[in-house]
């Protein structure tokens, strides 16, 4: 494959571990294609993209632009003469940028594509209460993640696997396809699958961006959909409660990395709060959510039994959505 010219554009960590399997297996890499730094942090301080800092190190030459139609950026662009171009974790491009190269454009996608289209796959399978997923590589079309899949690999996913978790996985199974992919591609002759065939009539299951609003957890729906919640959250976008002080109205918000699930018939109405040793105690209308680690507004991530020392619980109550 390394007779092709490769664009590769990509933005965040999961992006970063593809683009070093494709070097490291030879790969003629001749630019990449990154989002502006952006400030961040209390300081707000412009951060560059894990993908930028990795192209950096290896000297590869790089393009930020704020504007995928602008004209400049458009030349800059095909003055690198792409064969095939590659997109890992990246924003909707325009035709004018992904049907540039003779070979199109492959995107690299954590799901089992034809479902799970979008935005947040890997968090929404989680959410979902799903037991597998996938990794597929496609061409770009003008729908979103619709175009014609090359390769799919199914992965399972554990009763505690957290978001974090399966990101990770995926990052290193979607690396070795899209090596494959690329292979392919080069040599070819590729698979190309309509995705409707798969689909059979039926709608695609979506995976849209998660806002702030969803995270909250409400605490009325049963156990199983809860821990989903936390664990498909987890560690980020992260889910998140409230409580409010009983007296003052006062409200202080949580953040929930970790949580055990433990069914059972109900002692206490859903959002009763209480705590043992080692956790912060949740009970839901079938059993009890013990919740492990977590973070208090403006303090540090830190164990129950950590937050439990220096918080009075008995001064405050879930505030319910």
């Amino acid at each position: 494959m390394n007779n092709l010219r490769i664009v590769y554009l990509g933005t965040p960590e999961f992006a970063v571990h593809p683009l070093r399997r494709l070097l490291e297996e030879g790969a003629r890499v001749v630019g990449v294609v990154t989002n502006p730094d952006k400030p961040a942090g209390r300081g707000q301080h412009l951060q560059e993209s894990p993908v930028k800092r990795f192209a950096a190190r290896h000297h590869l030459p790089l393009l930020q632009p704020t504007d995928f139609r602008d004209a400049d950026f458009l030349e800059r662009l095909r003055a690198w003469r792409a064969d095939l171009q590659i997109v890992v974790a990246f924003k909707m491009l325009p035709e004018a940028v992904w049907a540039m190269p003779r070979l199109g454009t492959v995107n690299l996608h954590a799901s089992l594509l034809p479902d799970y289209r979008g935005a947040a796959p890997i968090n929404r399978v989680i959410m979902n209460g799903e037991t597998r997923t996938g990794i597929s590589t496609f061409l770009l079309a003008r729908a979103m993640d619709a175009g014609s899949l090359i390769f799919r690999e199914e992965v399972e996913i554990g009763e505690r696997t957290t978001a974090g978790e399966l990101h990770d996985l995926l990052m290193v199974r979607g690396s070795e396809l899209l090596v494959k992919t690329v292979k392919a591609v080069a040599a070819g002759g590729f698979p190309s699958i309509d995705q409707a065939t798969l689909l059979q009539g039926r709608a695609p299951k979506m995976a849209s961006k998660i806002f702030k609003e969803e995270m909250k957890i409400d605490w009325q729906r049963d156990g199983g959909s809860i821990y989903n919640h936390i664990r498909g959250l987890a560690p980020f976008p992260t889910a998140w409660t409230e409580l409010r002080h009983r007296h003052n109205g006062e409200r202080v918000s949580l953040k929930i990395f970790s949580a055990e699930w433990h069914p059972g018939a109900p002692s206490h109405p859903a959002g009763y709060l209480a705590a043992d040793a080692d956790a912060l105690l949740v009970h839901v209308r079938d059993g009890v959510m013990r919740v492990t680690e977590l973070q208090l507004s403006g303090k540090k991530r830190m164990t129950a039994r950590e937050f439990l020392r220096g918080f009075s619980l008995d001064h405050y109550t879930l505030e319910e959505r």
